[in-house]
């Protein structure tokens, strides 16, 4: 039973059946012959029988009964000359049951003829005619036993199906080791990979390397090997990036209590009497108060603790102008100019906090990339209110983000778009943008430039 759940134990079950079927195709015309070269065998010793009786009319009757006999015939009539004569004859057991012609029997009639005839146990006798062999006359007709050709038939039959029996079986043994030898120890070897890579996906050495001489089992193994080499970079990233989370949420931790020490400080600041500290001040507890919210949201974001966003209405232009002071503060003496097209008065309804951050995100790589160009540029930032929500576009004028920044967009640590870069700014506001309901896209990039649209929905959340 459990050879016959194996491959090459159904290639052994089913060899045996296609090749005896084959041969059952094979033994139904030819038992239809062989009985056709049995009845034309009679016929012709039938006729030699008669050619003896007329060399010698005078023959005694116990001659004419062996001629009979060896001949394998009750009768033999013979028509020369345009006559019918009976040439010889002895007594027929029971009457004739069927008369045969063998002169314009076709392919069809033959065989069904001898199904007939190998179906049929009842003994009768039957009438076969057919053309005398050398041209020893117009037509001759002889009967015979039924029986007698009927064994012979069972007799042949059970020898072809014997043969077919010992062909099969050898045909079925061979066919074994070849699949044995050419699919079944590959396919072993294939699958002692696997378990043995599942073990340790880690260890390179695991890997498979293809050595299969067959062409669709080597196209597996190649498939495996890229699946496993693929599985194994992946297992390492996961672990690097396990690795430097937990350094990250140790260094915002620690960056968070500093932060709150310069905090405390800036509250003492606030009170001095220099304009220039006045007007800076705000600007400075501000950007402090970001930084520890971000070492707070980046301790919940290690622990895939992303707050949900608190939507409220608020007038874009507002978080638009505060991103353009703060990063107009860091590019002073550069060439970048920050344009903003908004509609007078617009509201947006969304997490101010994220919002900003998506935003300061954006324009900031944007900045930066036509910095690192070393041309004048400009940021851009529009937005249009639809029926179904909001539009913003962030663009700029620099020379567009490079290709493996494009091909691992929103990817963290993979998406860098400028030198220096951690890859993780795109990421994470891709994150917040869809805990609105919204989109994060990169509409176009090129040597004109490179933008970003944000989309955020006019209703409530999706469920995260």
């Amino acid at each position: 039973m459990r050879l016959l759940n194996s491959l090459s134990g159904r290639f052994l079950l089913l060899t045996a059946v296609f090749v005896m079927l084959a041969e059952i195709l094979i033994f139904v015309p030819s038992i239809a012959r062989f009985r056709e070269d049995f009845l034309i065998n009679r016929i012709e010793r039938a006729h030699i029988a008669s050619l003896a009786l007329l060399a010698d009319d005078m023959i005694s009757g116990d001659l004419e009964g062996e001629l009979l006999r060896n001949a394998g015939v009750y009768n033999v009539v013979l028509r020369r000359d345009a006559s019918r004569q009976l040439v010889l004859s002895s007594l027929i057991q029971g009457a004739v049951g069927a008369s045969y012609d063998l002169r314009d029997a076709t392919a069809f009639d033959l065989i069904r003829d001898a199904m007939a005839r190998l179906t049929n146990p009842a003994p009768s006798a039957i009438r076969v005619m057919g053309t005398p062999p050398q041209m020893g006359g117009q037509l001759i007709e002889v009967t015979l036993d039924s029986q007698e050709l009927r064994s012979a038939m069972i007799d042949y039959g059970l020898r072809i199906l014997f043969l077919s029996l010992v062909i099969s079986v050898i045909t079925a043994g061979l066919l074994f080791l070849a699949v044995q030898c050419y699919l079944v120890r590959p396919i072993k070897r294939v699958v002692g990979h696997m378990l043995s890579y599942a073990e340790a996906p880690e260890d390179t050495r695991r890997v498979i390397r293809p050595s299969a001489a067959v062409t669709e089992l080597r196209e597996a193994e190649e498939s495996l090997q890229s699946m496993q080499t693929q599985l194994t970079g992946a297992l390492r990233q996961k672990e690097h990036l396990a690795q430097l989370g937990s350094a990250v949420a140790k260094v915002s931790h620690d960056l968070r209590n500093i932060l709150t020490s310069a905090q405390m400080f800036m509250d003492r600041i606030e009170t001095s009497e220099d304009p220039a500290v006045k007007r800076l001040a705000p600007k400075l507890v501000t950007s402090i108060s970001r930084a520890v919210n971000r070492c707070e949201s980046t301790l919940a974001y290690g622990k895939a603790e992303e707050p949900a966003p608190t939507l409220t209405r608020f007038q874009l232009a507002d978080i638009v102008n505060d991103v353009f002071e703060n990063e107009r503060l860091a590019t002073a003496g550069s060439e970048v100019r920050f344009t903003i097209d908004l509609p007078p008065a617009m509201t947006v309804r969304a997490d101010q906090e994220q919002l900003y951050r998506v935003i300061a995100n954006l324009v900031r790589n944007a900045r930066q990339a036509i910095i690192a160009s070393g041309q004048p540029g400009t940021v851009h930032v529009s937005a249009e209110e639809t029926d179904d929500g909001w539009l913003i576009s962030i663009s700029d004028t620099g020379p567009g983000m490079p290709r493996t920044a494009r091909d691992n967009l929103f990817k963290p640590f993979q998406g860098r778009g400028s030198k220096g870069g951690a890859g993780l700014g795109l990421t994470i506001s891709a994150e917040l943008v869809r805990g609105h309901g919204g989109t994060l896209t990169l509409a176009a990039t090129g040597e004109e430039g490179t933008t970003f649209h944000i989309s955020l929905p006019r209703g409530d959340i999706l469920s995260r």
